[in-house]
């Protein structure tokens, strides 16, 4: 990484927190507008006992950027979220296996696994974590969808447009519906078909953000373990 890359305050910030193996924000530094050059953050980073090293492999932690695939969308909400974060160079069998127990511990869930060659994969139902060989390196592919969520908006859906349509038929047809009793049981309709979108609305926004949550954790986990060359008995065994 060149030294006349620049840092704002908010990676300064960032960097000095990994540079500290710590999750709490780093140094409150004062950057000028243009930035800190990665010689200036060693600078201040060796007054405070951190080694340049550690200030150098922070900042190049940070530039490992994790894309965003778009999610799969149903009525304005997420149904499906995923992560792909490029690796340092492809897991040894004991990495591959700490990432697999980092998997199971975050999802709460013991999922299956299979190696053949450089691909690797951990899946559980609709969550899965692919590492995969890709023309100049290693990607680490992770997602899940939510099954059963469309299904639930359209039938919601389904009882809200009736519901509609049977309170409007009622009020301009007041002499087949009778008295405004007979508008109570499309109201309910009505009511119950919004009840059920907006809920599932609801949940799936809850659960696109906890799974998201749990996807940068895991990429994070990934390239810090990653960054490093493996010992020779990692590639030995």
């Amino acid at each position: 990484m060149s030294d006349e890359r620049t840092f704002d305050e908010d990676e300064v910030s960032e960097i000095f927190a990994l540079a500290a193996n710590t999750e709490e924000p780093g140094l409150p530094v004062r950057t000028e507008r243009r930035g800190m050059t990665l010689a200036e953050l060693q600078e201040v980073g060796r007054e405070v006992g951190l080694s340049p090293e550690r200030v150098a492999a922070a900042a190049a932690r940070l530039e490992t950027r994790v894309a965003t695939p778009p999610r799969a969308m149903a009525f304005g909400t997420p149904t499906a979220v995923g992560r792909v974060v490029d690796l340092p160079r492809s897991p040894t069998d004991r990495e591959w296996g700490v990432l697999v127990s980092e998997l199971r511990q975050t999802f709460g869930a013991r999922g299956r696994e299979t190696s053949r060659g450089e691909l690797r994969e951990w899946t559980n139902g609709n969550l899965h974590a692919f590492v995969e060989p890709m023309a100049g390196g290693v990607r680490l592919r992770l997602g899940t969808r939510k099954t059963g969520s469309k299904e639930i908006f359209g039938f919601g859906m389904v009882w809200l447009v009736a519901g509609l349509f049977l309170l409007v038929t009622a009020g301009l047809d007041a002499v087949t519906f009778g008295t405004t009793m007979a508008t109570l049981i499309p109201a309910l309709m009505t009511l119950a078909g919004g009840g059920l979108v907006g809920w599932n609305a609801l949940r799936l926004r809850g659960w696109a953000s906890e799974r998201e949550r749990q996807l940068e954790h895991v990429a994070g986990r990934a390239v810090a373990l990653l960054e490093t060359p493996a010992s020779p008995e990692d590639e030995a065994s």
